[in-house]
């Protein structure tokens, strides 16, 4: 559909992608004695825990990245990364209290098929002992697909991998160059084979819009060339513009780059392509087969976000693991230090490498909840969130009149206490989102355009 001038000035806004609440920009130093340690030691013993763990590394530098991430040109490198990694599970074990086992393991960088086969499998065999690694438990690796060697997939499926997901972006060889990531759909479609040929059923696939020269025309053939492909999970996402964040992106033109108008009709070719297949919408930028967890944990209410998009992982725990990694406990947040060799100091030290950290206050819980309903379900009963929560049924409405004004925009409807974000106003969710976030003015160019 056409977007409207209302849709494309709100398409314009920088906003958060609310992947959490407070969202990281608000994460404060958690150096020393200021670490969190005893939040690990507290899990309660009946939770389930997940783990996210960061490799920083890639074989190539994408210019579109906005990624922690660096090209080690010599695999020396890599390989004391991966010693460190070693020490850091043991210190993590050794940190945690009694707890259910560990139900999801993702792997994400950076490119985690910059390490060795044989590195990888010694990973997430370590994890799977250390963390317990629950039977059933889903392990999921990001991957550069045309860097995929036959012996990484065979440590894939040695490792009890059971998702891969692969950063495709564009199939188009304009934009490709564009980008330096040249990857020609044969050299995809032949590791897709081979690891669904390894026994990894699950496949997701990473495509984006907004990148230099990319038309409505390309992304939709891109599209349709991914769905030959049969992946389970499509993610879309849009390519954010920051060469002041991230220095490598100068080598983008902006003259190359479509204007909001232009984002807006590459986004809908998406959908337009995506939906036709069959796939079925979730939340503001994923797509999956109807059969898929996914969309029945949307279909259930299930749906929820956490730092790596949609997610049907319930674990209230999320352990981070590696440089820049983001943690979740009950308490709040918790990161790891960003730089390498910040990180890697902390650890030979014999000290958890943690560098920063919100504790959530009752009112942080409040909102997230009304946030994550709405980013998941595009709806939300406040009246009942504030109710569970424990607060008096009108505590938002201040948030509730924000709502009023983004209803009189057409992106959604209030009704009472009850919001609903209807089908054409998806794509600006995270405007009805940010209605609830009561930290939005602090620093709000750091985010990225909302379409």
């Amino acid at each position: 559909m056409t977007a409207t001038a209302t849709q494309l000035r709100h398409a314009s806004r920088n906003l958060p992608r609310y992947t959490s609440y407070p969202t990281a920009l608000a994460f404060q130093p958690a150096e020393g004695a200021d670490a969190p340690l005893g939040w690990f030691a507290d899990v309660d013993p009946a939770d389930v825990i997940s783990a996210y763990v960061h490799v920083p590394f890639c074989r190539r530098l994408c210019w579109y990245c906005g990624c922690h991430t660096t090209v080690a040109h010599e695999y020396d490198r890599i390989d004391s990364f991966q010693q460190i990694l070693d020490r850091e599970i043991d210190l993590v074990a050794r940190a945690l209290g009694p707890h259910a086992g560990a139900a999801h393991l993702h792997f994400g960088g950076g490119s985690p098929n910059s390490l060795s086969p044989e590195h990888f499998l010694k990973l997430v065999t370590k994890l799977s002992d250390r963390l317990r690694l629950r039977p059933g438990a889903e392990v999921a690796v990001e991957l550069d697909p045309a860097l995929l060697s036959d012996e990484f997939v065979d440590a894939l499926g040695e490792g009890g991998v059971t998702r891969a997901s692969l950063g495709v972006q564009t199939f188009d060889p304009g934009v490709q160059e564009k980008v330096n990531r040249i990857q020609p759909f044969e050299k995809v479609a032949a590791s897709v084979e081979r690891l669904r040929a390894r026994g990894i059923a699950g496949l997701n696939f990473d495509l984006m819009y907004g990148l230099p020269d990319q038309t409505p025309e390309n992304v939709t053939s891109s599209v349709e060339l991914a769905l030959r492909l049969r992946p389970d999970r499509v993610a879309v996402f849009g390519y954010a513009h920051v060469p002041w964040m991230k220095k490598h992106q100068v080598m983008i033109k902006e003259a190359d780059l479509a204007d909001v108008a232009g984002r807006w009709e590459q986004a809908d070719a998406a959908d337009r392509a995506l939906t036709a297949g069959g796939y079925v919408r979730i939340g503001l930028d994923h797509y999956a087969r109807p059969e898929d967890p996914l969309a029945r944990a949307q279909a259930a209410g299930r749906l929820r976000r956490n730092f790596q998009g949609y997610t049907d992982d319930p674990a209230p725990v999320l352990i981070p693991v590696g440089p820049s990694s983001i943690g979740q406990f009950r308490e709040g947040f918790v990161q790891n230090a960003i730089a390498t060799d910040t990180w890697s100091a902390a650890i030979r030290q014999g000290q958890l490498p943690l560098a920063r950290k919100l504790v959530l206050s009752p009112e942080d819980r409040l909102r997230a909840a009304v946030i994550e309903r709405l980013m998941c379900d595009l709806a939300v009963d406040v009246e009942a969130v504030c109710l569970d929560h424990g607060f008096a049924a009108d505590s938002l409405d201040e948030s509730l009149r924000g709502a009023a004004e983004a209803a009189a925009d057409g992106l959604c409807r209030v009704d009472g206490r009850r919001i609903v974000i209807p089908e054409d106003a998806r794509r600006l969710m995270r405007v009805v989102a940010a209605c609830f976030d009561a930290r939005l003015p602090v620093a709000q160019t750091r985010h990225a355009k909302a379409v």
